[in-house]
């Protein structure tokens, strides 16, 4: 099979996001914390603390690195960034007993892994795919959950051999090993893309200027929907272990039942991206608002075991749609054109709202003593989020077919 074969970058963009910011810096997290919490005698909120920091340097650093890679191309932003990140990741095993230190480390890492995000992929396939954009960027955002299952378990065999420190060499090693060819090789660039029918991509992309965008009604319109989705699935899945085990869950069970999230985390990216080429994107987008609505609602009013975790899996299932969504909807109704510049605020918003979900979680259960009142939150937040996205009417780009039958059906009337 030819390089020139779009389907390559769906590949290179599986492989880079394998090691991308999520799988690297939080979901090897929660191996890590304890062993390092051991050793220097730190609480688990000070361990955590660094992680909050490294999040919000990603979001606020996000935006910029998508202007950069509108302004000079994914590879010149992206290469320097990852071998960075891939350093800062390694060099965090030289972690003195000192947790300001350690929460400088986190710092950094977080503002090098904002050229390390969907961002860079989703540039790539948006341009290069036209009728298959959905599935594409289904099956790369996929990327991100196969990390989310594997790193763990590569962080604690690490762990098992080298300790903590030798975890963060190796961490580090992988990411540099995988990403960087994944974008030197695979990754192309939006002026020099291919679509997916063999045409060329035009040199100037079409679409909206950041400022331009940030002027419509459908970059607002796309806001509030994403955060309370990433705020409602992040916040649940962050604390469902503990909500479960207060009901008498064995922590054994509560951990399957997170298991399982995670594949199911899998199976929406899958799933959302083949129905995005196939159906109407706002529509898609109701259905992975609704799924995980209807999950939070049961663990409010069940206390049946198996009930509890079927409803973990169904809240998964929204988890694993938000970013293919973001990159559909902006191509569709913002454009390619600054798509590296608006995918950036989004995904700060969706950045600051995977932060805020787990929080006002563990402040609801501090001081009401359950996590019932902020789960009737979300759950409100969510019926709002998808009368909001039904706002957003027709495309205003378009794929060729769609205009061609556009086109058929005016001729005919």
């Amino acid at each position: 099979m030819s390089l020139k074969n779009p389907w390559w970058v769906v590949f290179g963009s599986v492989l880079g996001l394998l090691v991308g910011n999520g799988a690297i810096m939080q979901f090897s997290f929660g191996v890590l914390l304890k062993p390092i919490g051991q050793e220097f005698g730190w609480s688990r909120g000070t361990v955590s603390m660094a992680m909050v920091v490294g999040l919000v340097c990603t979001g606020l650093m996000t935006p910029l690195i998508g202007v950069l890679v509108d302004r000079y191309g994914i590879r010149r932003v992206a290469l320097p960034c990852i071998t960075v990140f891939a350093a800062i990741v390694a060099l965090t095993s030289l972690t003195p007993s000192s947790p300001a230190a350690f929460i400088a480390f986190y710092g950094l890492m977080g503002l090098a892994a904002s050229g390390q995000t969907p961002l860079i992929y989703s540039k790539s396939i948006a341009a290069t795919f036209d009728d298959h954009r959905g599935l594409a960027l289904g099956v790369a955002m996929a990327g991100v959950g196969l990390g989310a299952a594997l790193i763990p378990q590569y962080a604690q065999a690490l762990i098992d051999a080298f300790g903590w420190r030798g975890a963060y060499v190796g961490l580090g090693l992988l990411t540099f090993v995988l990403a960087i060819p994944a974008v030197a090789f695979f990754v192309r660039e939006p002026d020099r893309a291919l679509a997916a029918d063999g045409e060329e991509m035009p040199t100037v992309l079409p679409g909206l200027s950041g400022r331009e965008a940030l002027k419509t009604k459908y970059f607002w319109l796309l806001v509030v929907p994403f955060f309370a989705l990433a705020a409602a699935a992040n916040g649940s899945i962050g604390h469902v272990v503990p909500l479960l085990t207060d009901r008498g869950v064995s922590p054994q069970m509560a951990t399957s039942a997170l298991t399982m999230a995670g594949l199911a985390l899998i199976a929406g990216r899958l799933l959302a991206g083949y129905l995005l080429d196939r159906l109407f994107a706002p529509y898609v987008a109701v259905v992975f608002i609704i799924i995980p609505l209807i999950g939070i609602v049961m663990l409010i009013t069940t206390s049946n075991t198996a009930l509890a975790s079927l409803a973990t899996v169904l809240i998964g299932l929204g988890l694993g749609a938000e970013v293919d969504l973001i990159a559909f909807f902006i191509s569709r109704y913002l454009g390619l054109r600054s798509f590296g510049e608006i995918y950036g605020y989004l995904f700060a918003i969706f950045m600051l709202a995977n932060g805020i979900g787990p929080f006002v979680m563990g402040v609801s259960f501090d001081k009401a003593g359950s996590y019932v009142p902020v789960l009737w939150t979300f759950a409100g937040g969510l019926v709002v989020a998808s009368i909001l996205v039904l706002q957003m009417g027709p495309y205003v780009y378009p794929s060729k077919h769609e205009l061609a039958r556009r086109k058929l059906a005016v001729q005919d009337a």
